[in-house]
């Protein structure tokens, strides 16, 4: 029968291989769009000055609900849109609805006059370096945000899904250093890049705090 400690060290490698398989693709979408955050003035990746416009006038059917977040997920329906909903700072009491639908690549922007029935849609879209970039940061509504919430599932999972990317990169780490210190030709180098590591990472923030 094996040892408890056999069972641990058996596990740890398994975990530390398929975590790693796992978290593959959201590794390398973080790297990439890492890369185009901090080097925006790379010509093959604007994104922004490439986007796509395009405004186009729509009815819809008339709206019973007593609420904006009812009222915009109506309209929502409607036009077939889908995303976070963001809220203006200031919404006018007297005049359109207005509010932003906004998804990785997609923005629409949308001014609805409940009495009239008709509305202005303004769809930008992005090309697929500016999914990247925006999915480096796509967490819905900011935390200080009082108007605005996470009222789209994907976002939520998304968020979540990120959650669980920092936990498992964590968890990969630990069962790393496991792996590492049981290799002892192996110990003196790792301390070393250990130490150069935490070094490194103490002078920036240092300097930067």
């Amino acid at each position: 029968m094996p040892l408890p400690r056999d069972v641990f060290l058996a596990w740890n490698r398994r975990v530390h291989y398929y975590l790693g398989l796992y978290l593959l693709f959201f590794t390398w979408l973080f790297v990439f769009s890492g890369l185009l955050l901090n080097h925006p003035r790379w010509h093959f990746a604007e994104f922004w000055p490439n986007r796509v416009q395009r405004t186009t006038e729509r009815s819809f059917e008339s709206i019973d609900a007593a609420t904006d977040l009812d009222r915009a997920r109506s309209l929502m329906r409607q036009f077939d849109v889908a995303g976070e909903i963001q809220w203006p700072a200031n919404q006018p009491v007297d005049g359109p609805l207005t509010f932003q639908v906004s998804r990785p690549g997609v923005i629409v922007d949308v001014k609805a006059n409940l009495e009239t029935r008709r509305a202005t849609l303004q769809r930008t879209q992005l090309n697929t370096w500016g999914v990247i970039h925006v999915l480096h940061t796509f967490t819905g509504a900011p935390a200080t945000d009082s108007r605005n919430r996470r009222d789209w599932v994907l976002t939520t999972v998304w968020a979540l899904s990120m959650d669980a990317v920092a936990a498992g990169l964590i968890v990969m780490v630990l069962s790393s250093y496991l792996m590492w210190y049981r290799l002892k030709p192996k110990r003196r180098g790792g301390i070393i890049a250990v130490t150069l590591g935490v070094l490194a990472c103490l002078a920036f923030l240092a300097n930067l705090t």
